[in-house]
């Protein structure tokens, strides 16, 4: 081996051991500043800064929020519709049509958190082409039957989905290019990074949304307990009026609520019966998976 080629090779191995070493200082950092979130969030609300963070961590994104499939009362909406799509088959139908599969090792944000509630080895699944790039000690790719697994026992462990393109995640993972970074991420109501939504400015908090169509809304048998204003809405979108429970615009349609009501008093509806189709063709226009 001539003398150029091994330079060479000690220069790569040292680039690497650089580059991983950056990459673990960036998930330690981002792990002790995990607490302050909120503080960084109100910060965006003020013009100059609030420009400079949409662009480094928010840029281009669209990220829908989608409730658990058991939570939707179909018939209530549309009547007797035997093959009406439910919200789990947005994800699906991204994992079949993607031909990159990525499963972090852990949640950052429950790990962050130290959460006791939720299972902390269940992390994100990424797809696209980007998502090869992320550091093998953070997780591992996986293939298409282990991808649709992974996401199954997420909504089994009552986690709630989340998908779309989110620079953040192309950000702190260092990966490129962006639109080729599908982010599906499975969410806890104590420890996801979106509970400081309603801190962010309008402009960003904007781009995470419910998914179209949907309706989540409280009825008549509501008795006023207060159970779903609780720490159950990560955006804070619930609380009592009068002895009755009020829903605000900032509801990401997660259905939560919905599940911890003893009464049955909320229920999601559905407008559009094309909702699963818009939700894909608006990430589709987002992210490459293929």
């Amino acid at each position: 081996m001539g003398k150029g080629i091994r330079l060479v090779l000690i220069y790569d191995n040292l680039l690497m051991v650089v580059i991983l070493a950056r990459s673990m200082l960036v998930i330690k950092l981002i792990m002790k500043a995990f607490p302050g979130r909120f503080l960084i969030a109100k910060m965006t609300r003020l013009p100059l800064i609030g420009g400079m963070i949409d662009g480094m961590l928010f840029e281009d994104d669209d990220i829908i929020y989608l409730p658990q499939d058991g939570v939707i009362d179909v018939n209530k909406s549309f009547g007797e519709l035997v093959n009406m799509v439910m919200p789990s088959q947005v994800v699906e139908h991204f994992i079949d049509k993607a031909n990159y599969y990525w499963v972090m090792n852990w949640c950052i944000c429950r790990k962050s958190s130290r959460c006791k509630h939720y299972p902390q080895e269940l992390g994100c699944l990424f797809l696209g082409e980007a998502a090869m790039k992320i550091d093998p000690r953070l997780g591992h790719p996986v293939t298409k039957d282990e991808a649709l697994q992974h996401i199954r026992k997420c909504r089994d462990a009552g986690l709630v989905q989340l998908v779309g393109r989110n620079k953040l995640d192309a950000t702190w993972l260092d990966v490129s290019p962006g639109n080729k970074l599908l982010t599906i991420c499975n969410c806890c109501p104590c420890c996801c990074l979106w509970r400081m939504l309603p801190d962010l400015s309008t402009k960003i908090s904007s781009k995470v949304t419910k998914m179209p169509g949907i309706e989540v809304r409280v009825s008549q048998r509501c008795q006023g307990c207060g159970t779903c204003s609780q720490g159950i809405c990560f955006v804070r979108a619930i609380h009592l009026e009068n002895g009755h429970s009020v829903i605000s615009e900032d509801c990401r349609g997660c259905g939560r609520c919905v599940t911890i009501c003893p009464n049955n008093a909320i229920e999601i509806l559905l407008h559009d019966e094309q909702y699963v189709e818009k939700s894909i063709n608006r990430i589709t226009r987002a992210v490459d998976v293929t």
